[in-house]
């Protein structure tokens, strides 16, 4: 068997329309936020050099002190290859040995979408470490939350209607020519609590920037209701566009991973934001953010559709679970499909393959 090439993306938050003053704003609001000066001002958002999880075994696996999904999947296979060692810049075309295959770009919507998944494409074929005909692949795609964040400037452009226009035209775009892929959607999250991460700094002052829509509106407005609704919309059409077998396949399947549909934010005891989850934009997450993104979409890909675990709160950390002994695969066949023929079940998800990672991913 052929290798399981393994490609996790998200798109990033944020669009073209807002032009480069949000991002003059975000860049002149972190520039003295360094990695040294977060560890020295605030060590609750990091992880010192010492820090290590608790020990995760599973059969045929070996512990592993980290967390992130690209590390957990190491467990199965070393050889994992795309890994991102870093992220990217908005206005920036860094060098694939600088991210890995972490194509995501800073400040895109939906409607760039099909462009970083053409792109996707593109380097793939011509990656030298990889066969393209023959090797696995899993992508991650994470998408819309920008789309909400901007839909008060242009409610055509940033509609529900254009956001599965736009995630079907890429889905689409993977499944005529890529083979050999498993992709991973991630549901959208719930926003509105987004306006509760407040503090008095001015890094909290650009989620006003880059999330007006959602930010600014008064409670209990007709404008902040729309779109609280707009985001209900866009998480039930995704679920209408993915829960079938429109994109399965022999040699690909989408999958769509529903963890974050009511997730709430991570709360101290009293009720308030746990803000040592949130970067001081207040918008992003930190470490132990993204630390429990990866634990919940690994669960997520080894449950059936129907029985995918669904997280309430952020509050109590996640707990890794193991791939079932009895399927020890990723999920793949959607309930639409369950009296086709056997596809992906035993060939495509074989974890002893060997791995390799990209990424386009959301920040």
């Amino acid at each position: 068997m052929k290798g399981l090439l393994i490609a996790v993306a998200c798109v990033l938050l944020s669009c073209s329309v807002k032009g480069n003053d949000w991002w003059g704003e975000y860049q002149e609001g972190i520039r003295h936020y360094s990695k040294e000066d977060l560890s020295k001002k605030f060590p609750e958002k990091t992880r010192p050099v010492s820090f290590k999880h608790p020990v995760f075994q599973c059969p045929d696996m070996t512990p592993s002190p980290s967390v992130p999904s690209s590390d957990i999947i190491k467990l199965f296979n070393p050889n994992l290859l795309g890994a991102s060692p870093g992220k990217t810049i908005h206005g920036m075309e860094p060098h694939i040995s600088e991210t890995g295959f972490n194509l995501a770009v800073t400040g895109h919507n939906t409607f760039n979408l099909p462009g970083q998944t053409r792109k996707l494409i593109d380097t793939l074929r011509r990656h030298e470490s990889l066969n393209f005909e023959q090797d696995w692949k899993l992508l991650t795609i994470l998408m819309g939350m920008n789309d909400i964040c901007d839909y008060c400037k242009d409610k055509a452009l940033f509609s529900v209607d254009n956001f599965i226009h736009y995630m079907t035209l890429s889905l689409e775009m993977l499944m005529n020519e890529v083979p050999r892929m498993i992709v991973n959607v991630v549901q959208i999250l719930p926003m509105h609590t987004l306006r509760e991460v407040q503090k008095p700094t001015p890094g909290c002052l650009l989620q006003r920037s880059f999330c007006s829509c959602l930010i600014e509106p008064v409670s209990k407005s007709p404008e902040l209701q729309e779109v609280v609704e707009l985001n209900l919309e866009f998480q039930k059409r995704l679920e209408k566009l993915l829960y079938s077998d429109r994109f399965f396949r022999e040699n690909f399947a989408v999958v769509l991973q529903p963890f974050l549909k009511h997730a709430d934010p991570p709360r101290l005891p009293n009720g308030r934001i746990d803000m040592t989850f949130f970067t001081h934009d207040c918008f992003h997450f930190t470490i132990k953010g993204h630390e429990e993104l990866a634990k919940g979409l690994w669960n997520n890909m080894f449950q059936p559709e129907g029985g995918k675990m669904i997280v309430s709160s952020f509050s109590e950390p996640i707990s890794l679970i193991c791939p079932p002994l009895e399927h020890p695969y990723i999920f793949t066949r959607p309930v639409a499909a369950k009296s086709s023929p056997s596809l992906l079940h035993s060939k495509a998800t074989s974890l002893a393959a060997s791995i390799l990672l990209l990424l386009l991913q959301v920040a």
